[in-house]
């Protein structure tokens, strides 16, 4: 993958145009109401651009995961209400169990320039996937009069389902928006075309989560560092002893690979060289608990590690201090315990103190930066949390795939 340079929405002319946006509102709901408005906040630069340049939007998106089609508890109704008390302009809800149902063909029909109509929860339609979903994205097309096509849902472009990707082929144009746009800047040229040195930081507990993001950036980055759960299963594929900490037995071979190939491509692997140890899993995950810290190839038998140690928290800072492109997925311990944090909070202070481009790589490692107050220090922090491994594997994102190159 080189340099991904797609068509975004200051490219295209949507004057008096209907233009569908493929948006990610699915936020947390709690009795019928919005927890955290964040995602629906975070689409407003691209709706307002549009609306700014009178555009008749159609939002669509998907919330949740309805088991057998419509259900009320996932109406995007709640988001539609909300992203009308944040934008300046006719926000109408097109209540439809089938999505594309009368509601929305007549609240379409009625629209002006620079109005919005929302539609119902995508995954009402039980046949979102595009296996069978091509009939569901040629009414999407159709509903906009098989004008325009924004993609803004980060997090749900690896999938390949109609509103994602299907519906591009029954639009004359696409485009990605404002969201995209930075996750493909940020994301993609992080990993493609990186300002060296790259130093690359892996956590979180399995290694078979990411073992093509291992290999892929063993290929792109100068320095990988391996902390987490999975660090443990590399400790003991180099026969360190381990104790009763969290091991992927049938992955042995498969670290003794990757440290060969470390080896072989001349790149450096840091692995931890002491680990914060206790008798068992905090429970509950915040509960109390009494720790110590030992070398990380000497944990005793009775012991797990779950965080790693002070010499590795330092090993591991250092390392970043001298990088000019940092990727980050995946926490270095148990970062919901207070006690077993500190390895997390080192690593995000070492990023938040280099003047490198940082990357936060989604899922668990965007929630803890967030959580622990560095959000703002970083460069960029992914929306999506499958999204991101898979860019980060070097997969092509079907949602990308799909939108014209400039």
């Amino acid at each position: 993958m080189s340099k991904l340079n797609k068509k975004n929405v200051e490219d295209i002319n949507v004057k008096g145009r209907y233009v569908l946006v493929r948006v990610d509102f699915n936020v947390p709901l709690k009795d019928g109401v919005i927890t955290n408005d964040n995602r629906i906040v975070a689409a407003l630069p691209t709706i307002n651009k549009l609306v700014e340049n009178g555009a008749r939007i159609v939002l669509c998106s998907h919330l949740g995961k309805p088991k057998n089609g419509p259900e009320d508890k996932f109406s995007l109704k709640p988001a539609a209400d909300r992203l009308a008390e944040l934008v300046n302009t006719k926000v109408t809800f097109a209540k439809d169990d089938t999505v594309v149902g009368e509601n929305a063909k007549k609240a379409v029909a009625e629209m002006q320039d620079g109005e919005i109509v929302v539609l119902e929860n995508t995954r009402f339609r039980g046949n979102e996937e595009t296996k069978n979903g091509e009939e569901f994205s040629k009414e999407l097309g159709d509903l906009v009069h098989n004008e325009v096509f924004v993609m803004d849902a980060f997090g749900s472009a690896h999938r390949a389902h109609a509103s994602t990707a299907g519906v591009a082929k029954f639009v004359k144009e696409t485009a990605v928006g404002y969201l995209m746009n930075k996750e493909i800047e940020f994301l993609g040229n992080a990993v493609e075309n990186p300002v060296r040195p790259f130093v690359a930081i892996l956590g979180g507990a399995k290694v078979a989560d990411k073992l093509n993001v291992i290999s892929n950036l063993l290929e792109k980055c100068d320095t990988l560092i391996i902390g987490g759960g999975m660090a443990y299963t590399f400790l003991k594929a180099q026969g360190c002893e381990i104790g009763t900490s969290l091991v992927d037995d049938e992955k042995l071979d498969y670290c003794k690979e990757m440290i060969e190939k470390a080896k072989t491509l001349g790149k450096k692997l840091l692995l931890p060289v002491d680990a914060t140890i206790a008798k068992a899993f905090p429970d509950p995950i915040d509960a109390e608990i009494e720790v110590s810290v030992v070398d990380a190839d000497k944990i005793p038998a009775d012991m797990m590690g779950l965080d790693i140690g002070p010499k590795t928290m330092e090993l591991f800072a250092n390392e970043v201090k001298n990088a000019k492109t940092v990727v980050w997925n995946g926490p270095m311990g148990v970062f919901e315990n207070p006690v077993l944090a500190k390895g997390t909070i080192a690593v995000a202070q070492a990023l938040a103190d280099t003047d490198a481009t940082t990357v936060i790589g989604g899922g668990d490692s965007a929630a803890a930066v967030m959580q622990l107050g560095f959000a703002d220090k970083m460069s960029h922090i992914s929306t999506g949390g499958g999204a991101s491994l898979e860019y980060l594997e070097g997969k092509v994102l079907p949602g990308i795939a799909v939108v014209e190159d400039k």
